[in-house]
């Protein structure tokens, strides 16, 4: 499918091959300094922390099979009570485990290298550099530390809402009205949660996974413009897929990961539970926090599962 000229003007526009130099591959988290650190431990006051990620768990996960092989989380046990000592067996003993998991099925962060398209990924290295083996360019576990300030732009309750409609196109002026919520301007290097209010739909007693996945509020093409003219470092949101869904566009295919991942080399990340986070920035009117969320040293991946840590 050849991409739209409107998707190719905008590309141009917030494109970053080159900017940190040809052999970059950590793309816009390279705003991520000390300054910005420091303005995120700056951001602590009350000491409250929440965590962001979805349990790993089979029988809450929320993978619908919709992506091959993107299976929900098992988890096996491999010893169960063994003893050191088989002839003393209420000794010591010990009971272990097995994960297994595809690294986007919960809450994650994409790696650059999870899409191309035009046969090359950021910074202009080929498609190929994704074989078998995995990423060879632009892995996860470049991503060493992803610690700045967090702000929550809580899109929903701007627009006066629990919870987006189903599709709702999320544009550069929702993302203005959550900002003015928010009281907080947008600095190089910070990290943004965009909330939506999806996670409802997996909530306990209303658990429906067909309404969480599709279709679903989300970022638009147009967003990936006000995000670049920030030096934007992340962003994550509550939904499965990210951007808005149906796409905004039927002769282009995910252009929002196109254009973050490949164009700006800007790590995204899908399913982050952000709404007791939301409770508590609503209650005392800070937005702004410190952020750890630096994914698993998952050599070569293409995503990292992760639990991120909001700390007020």
């Amino acid at each position: 499918m050849p991409v739209p000229a409107e998707f190719t003007e905008v590309a141009a526009r917030v494109r970053n091959w080159g900017r940190w130099g040809a052999d970059d591959e950590i793309g816009t988290l390279n705003l991520v300094d000390d300054e910005a650190r420091r303005r995120g431990v700056a951001s602590v006051v009350s000491g409250r922390a929440f965590a962001l990620g979805l349990p790993l768990s089979e029988a809450e996960g929320i993978q619908l099979g919709f992506i091959e092989g993107r299976v929900n989380p098992t988890r096996t046990m491999v010893q169960v009570n063994v003893p050191v000592n088989a002839e003393e067996p209420d000794w010591v003993c010990f009971s272990e485990d097995v994960l297994t998991l595809a690294t986007q099925c919960a809450t994650h962060w994409d790696a650059l290298a999870h899409s191309s398209y035009g046969g090359v990924i950021y910074n202009g290295y080929p498609a190929g550099s994704v074989t078998a083996a995995g990423a060879t360019r632009c892995g996860i576990h470049r991503l060493t530390t992803v610690v700045s300030r967090g702000i929550l732009l809580d899109v929903a309750r701007a627009l006066g809402r629990d919870v987006l409609e189903p599709g709702h196109p999320i544009s550069p002026g929702d993302l203005d009205a959550a900002c003015e919520l928010a009281g907080a301007t947008v600095e190089p290097g910070d990290i943004l949660l965009v909330r939506t209010g999806q996670m409802v739909h997996l909530a306990p007693g209303r658990r429906d996974l067909l309404a969480y996945t599709f279709p679903s509020p989300g970022l638009t093409m147009e967003t990936a413009e006000w995000f670049h003219a920030r030096d934007v470092a992340a962003v994550a949101t509550d939904t499965l897929p990210f951007e808005v869904i149906p796409s905004q566009r039927e002769d282009a295919y995910l252009p929002v990961h196109l254009l973050h991942l490949v164009e700006m080399g800007m790590t995204q990340g899908q399913n982050w539970v952000l709404d007791a986070l939301a409770e508590d920035c609503a209650a005392d009117g800070r937005y702004t926090f410190l952020l750890d969320a630096t994914p698993l040293p998952l050599t070569e991946g293409l995503g990292s599962p992760l639990n991120p840590l909001a700390l007020k």
